[in-house]
């Protein structure tokens, strides 16, 4: 990737380093020289760590330890026995050379691997402008280094990563009563699509060219961050709101230059948000720059529902906006998985023709400390936007596959219906993501089922379809979710392999008052059973509306009519409540052990499950 859009003041980041541009030049002596020279030597220079003795032409270390030990040792005779030898004979059994070009990783190992006896001596490294002398307590130093640096920096992009932000940050804001300071928060606008478009090679090249404009657009006591994937963030030091806002203009026509990769042109865009350290009251530095952080993101946010490509500012003496609630959950989100925020609810699926409920659909759901309980309507989009979505369904898939080896093993097995986001099926890994834990957990296939929409199914058909029939040949169900409520065409049905369609709730909640919605619904299981799929109706909430469904022959009925999502153990309490009293009052005496305890027989009158 190659820009003429001028250059970063960030100097080219140096490579990692090795054990060449550690240590001193060693002094290089013959392997015949008396070892009364060797000794003199030492003493005369009480700085000196060792030397290189030369053997026919191949070098090895003597160090001022060995040399002590071999003079002092063999009973106090040493000095004697060797007052007459050389220096060659002074060398230990085990040699210390290493290559110059070995990293410090590299280099670590190689000591560890050393005879305990002279595992931390010095290392003699024979580089191109002569041979050094390494301690190994300075090559443990530079590792450290390196793992600090790897610790505070992007990789991609050689940039602060968030961690350096949060923890510099507060320093470089100040307290209350120094000069302002401003946080840019910049989003690169349909990154993704570039990225789809031109490959991810080119996507990483523009990231790092973007990163030195951005460097190349604020000062040298600045902080310019990489807080992930295409967002940014500059923290400006010392800043009133006009030159603030002069920054986040320059930052914006930086990008009017294209990026060029392998002869391919593609431009770039990016919409800001800015906060100012006025902005936020809290005397604590780190609480501080969280609250600025986050109205900065929130600031974007707003800029992008009103187009994109431009700075956004929220006022401060505003209400608290959703789009700092949105900020907030951006923030929050990557501690869920780690603090067990998530969880799953399980709501059944009920076999209309026999009231038997043989799967669930599981259904995530959110609890922060901070936020409270966060609807999954607020924070999918917002995952899908960060990336954090293909954690967050894997933990689902995982999660699902142990609750329904749990059922089997309790003898009522449960299939379990998982949603899949479009990226989730747009990324290739989910065929591998579903097999790992179906393997894990022992669990087969027939107990697992995937719901996607049809727009994640229609973003690239060919791929999706690959993937679809692919699935159903392992044997995981694969049913077409909330259908009606986007295209609705029935070449989808026809185009896409499926075992399943689901009917969103605004097809259903009229069936059983207005005729003309009854004929829509029929129009539509009609065809799908004659193509085999099973059908299913969300949303029943009335005994009139199940009615209507078995009457059209619909398989399979959810909603709050037969039960609410429940966690796991609360399903199961239900079920064997059933057991002894049934959930339901029926005309009809049925078994509800064979029903499941989730439903009522054909022909009764359900009192539903709150």
């Amino acid at each position: 990737m190659t820009t003429d859009s001028g250059k970063s003041r960030r100097p080219p980041r140096a490579s990692a380093p090795t054990l060449g541009d550690l240590g001193q030049g060693a002094l290089v002596v013959p392997g015949k020289t008396p070892a009364r020279e060797i000794e003199a030597l030492f003493r005369e220079d009480r700085t000196l760590r060792g030397i290189a003795i030369d053997v026919d032409g191949s070098l090895s270390l003597l160090t001022r330890d060995q040399l002590d030990h071999e003079m002092t040792g063999r009973l106090g005779y040493g000095r004697a026995l060797n007052a007459r030898g050389y220096a060659a004979a002074l060398l230990p059994l085990h040699g210390s050379v290493l290559h110059p070009s070995l990293d410090l990783h590299a280099a670590s190992a190689a000591v560890l691997n050393r005879p305990e006896a002279n595992r931390y001596q010095d290392l003699l490294v024979l580089a191109a402008n002569g041979p050094r002398i390494v301690p190994v307590s300075e090559v443990f130093e530079g590792l450290s280094d390196v793992f600090r640096h790897a610790a505070l920096h992007d990789p991609l992009t050689g940039l602060a990563n968030r961690r350096q932000l949060e923890e510099r940050g507060p320093s470089l804001m100040g307290g209350p009563g120094s000069l302002p300071a401003g946080l840019l928060y910049v989003d690169l606008d349909d990154f993704k699509i570039a990225n789809d478009t031109f490959g991810h090679r080119a996507g990483d090249a523009a990231l790092g060219s973007f990163a030195a404009r951005l460097e190349a657009c604020t000062r040298g006591s600045d902080l310019v961050a990489r807080l992930g994937g295409d967002e940014f963030a500059l923290l400006l030091v010392e800043v009133d709101e006009p030159m603030a806002r002069s920054i986040a203009y320059r930052v914006l026509r930086s990008l009017e230059d294209p990026f060029i990769h392998e002869g391919h042109e593609f431009r770039l865009t990016a919409t800001l948000g800015l906060a100012m350290s006025s902005d936020v009251d809290s005397a604590d530095p780190a609480e501080r720059l969280e609250h600025l952080i986050r109205q900065a993101d929130a600031a974007m946010l707003q800029a992008k529902l009103e187009g994109k490509d431009r700075l956004g500012r929220i006022d401060p003496f505003r209400p608290v906006t959703r789009f700092a609630r949105q900020a907030l959950i951006r923030r929050r989100l990557p501690y869920a998985l780690s603090s067990d925020g998530f969880s799953l609810h399980y709501q059944p699926l009920m076999d209309i023709a026999t009231g038997a409920c043989p799967g669930v659909e599981a259904l995530l759901r959110w609890h922060d400390a901070e936020l409270g309980t966060v609807s999954p309507d607020e924070f999918i989009r917002v995952a899908e936007h960060t990336g954090d979505i293909h954690a967050i369904g894997r933990w689902v898939m995982d999660e699902a596959c142990a609750q329904a080896r749990l059922w089997a093993d309790a003898g009522i097995p449960r299939a379990v219906s998982v949603n899949i986001s479009s990226l989730q099926l747009a990324a290739g890994s989910l065929i591998e993501d579903l097999q790992a834990a179906l393997q894990r957990h022992g669990v087969p296939a027939s107990l697992l089922n995937i719901e996607i929409t049809e727009t994640a199914a229609i973003v690239d058909l060919h791929a999706a379809t690959e993937q679809l029939r692919a699935l159903i040949g392992s044997g995981i169900g694969v049913a077409l979710d909330d259908y009606g409520t986007a295209y609705s065409s029935l070449a989808m049905l026809r185009d896409l392999p499926l075992t399943g369609l689901k009917l969103d709730k605004s097809f259903i909640d009229a069936i059983d008052t207005d005729p003309t919605s009854a004929i829509l619904v029929a129009g539509v299981i009609t065809p799908a059973k004659a193509l085999g799929l099973k059908t299913t109706a969300e949303g029943v909430e009335r005994e009139a509306q199940l009615a209507v469904l078995r009457e059209l022959g619909c398989d399979t009925a959810q909603g709050y009519l037969i039960s609410r999502p429940l966690p796991a153990e609360e399903l199961d309490k239900a079920r064997t409540a059933a057991e002894t009293a049934p959930l339901y009052t029926t005309d009809v005496e049925a078994n509800p052990a064979e029903r499941g305890g989730c439903a009522p027989a054909p022909g009764s009158r359900p009192q539903p499950l709150r």
